[in-house]
């Protein structure tokens, strides 16, 4: 899955769902007390303001152009580094804590990914994937459309990891890690029109889809989203409820 160019698109959608998550980051990770965080994966930044609102002293890494450039118009007090997983180019134990919201579920090998995170943390390392995603709803808009799903390109078998808490704390563990692994669920009410700014923009894996298909396929599929949209939307926002699994390894 490509990322590439869809920051100002992921920022006015999905950034708001997966920032749902730092709250209980932040109390999993305790006082700040001025300690050093290093944010992986940063995208448009949200999270990393909110830590640095928080009092820790912040450095955001995120390898993609275009979210750094979303980041910087968003949050211009905020620097973010060209810096991608596995190849952090830090020092062992240079951060107090290092964090990674929904990216080990991206990497090509999430145990290498696990590997440097862990390397660069002196306190405590934590980590995020998807138990339950927003998948479930496009997978209702294709169904609904009468499309036939595209399988995506994923991990390959030998690197991949069972999708969830326990599969996601199985991963870790291999990597290295002395994982505590707890669920968060929270409910998404984005509007109808940041959800479709999302798949339009090629956010994610629909966003893939949607700019897979042809002409005719993608008017199907946005007739479709209307109509669920249409069905499920209160005051204007769909009502999405998701999972998180999130796991720490302290070493305080």
């Amino acid at each position: 899955m490509s990322w590439r160019g869809v920051g100002d698109a992921y920022a006015a959608s999905y950034a708001s769902l997966c920032a749902g998550t730092g709250v209980r980051l932040r109390e999993l990770a305790g006082a700040a007390h001025g300690r050093t965080l290093l944010d992986v994966g940063a995208g448009e930044g949200t999270l990393a303001v909110q830590w640095a609102d928080a009092g820790w002293r912040v450095t955001a890494a995120e390898p993609e152009l275009s979210m750094r450039a979303a980041a910087a118009r968003q949050h211009p007090s905020l620097s973010v580094i060209d810096a991608a997983l596995p190849d952090l180019p830090f020092a062992d134990g240079a951060f107090d804590v290092v964090v990674a919201n929904f990216v080990l579920n991206h990497l090509d090998d999430p145990r290498e990914g696990a590997r440097a995170l862990r390397r660069v943390a002196a306190d405590a390392v934590i980590a995020t994937t998807w138990a339950h995603s927003p998948s479930a709803f496009w997978a209702d808009v294709t169904a609904w459309a009468g499309l036939a799903p595209r399988p995506a390109k994923g991990v390959a078998a030998d690197k991949d990891f069972e999708r969830t808490s326990a599969g996601f704390g199985r991963m870790l563990t291999d990597a290295g890690w002395h994982p505590e692994v707890s669920e968060l669920m929270w409910t998404w009410r984005p509007t109808s029109e940041a959800l479709w700014r999302s798949v339009d923009g090629g956010v994610a894996g629909a966003g893939a889809f949607y700019r897979g298909l042809e002409v005719g396929e993608q008017r199907r599929f946005r007739a479709a989203f209307d109509e669920i949209v249409g069905e499920r939307a209160s005051s204007g926002r769909v009502e999405l409820t998701h999972t998180a699994a999130i796991a720490i390894d302290s070493r305080r």
